[in-house]
């Protein structure tokens, strides 16, 4: 299942990354890691004037179960007056992951949609991008639940 979700991952900012042609920051690209509940890999791509598209892979495990999700989000930025670099945002998106239960011994497919709502800072004359970011989530499959959200810390390289 985490060599089907990477190669997802790896098609999907293949493809976002041939076809962008516009700013929406201050960057055009940025990859790096996300810190939170969920930790893992984080990579923002410009889609046109003011809006990205984020991939982000998270992993987790401690000893009763193990989760792999990927993430999907479209964001529109918006500027902060006075505040030169920083913007917040919005936005929303999909998200599919899995699940183990190591006791049991079983696994499960989940799918959700999610919505985003954070800061964005890009330092200026560095290649050195900040977000923080809550993203909720409303679980579809295999039961329905809501998730209040990871709160997580993006640190990546732009170029």
């Amino acid at each position: 299942m985490k060599k089907l979700l990477f190669t997802l991952v790896a098609i999907a900012t293949l493809t976002t990354m041939s076809i962008t042609n516009a700013k929406a920051q201050d960057y055009k690209n940025a990859i790096g890691g996300r810190f939170g509940s969920y930790n893992g890999i984080t990579f923002k791509t410009g889609l046109n004037k003011g809006a990205m598209l984020e991939l982000i892979g998270n992993f987790r495990s401690n000893k009763n179960f193990s989760w792999a999700q990927v993430t999907g989000l479209y964001e529109v930025y918006n500027p902060i007056g006075g505040a030169p670099g920083l913007k917040w945002y919005y936005g929303a998106g999909a998200s599919i992951g899995s699940v183990k239960n190591k006791f049991i011994d079983e696994s499960d497919v989940y799918l959700g949609v999610n919505g985003v709502l954070g800061l964005d800072y890009k330092f200026n004359g560095a290649p050195i991008n900040l977000s923080l970011d809550w993203i909720p989530t409303l679980r579809l499959t295999p039961d329905t639940d809501f998730y209040s959200g990871d709160i997580g810390l993006g640190v990546r390289f732009t170029f």
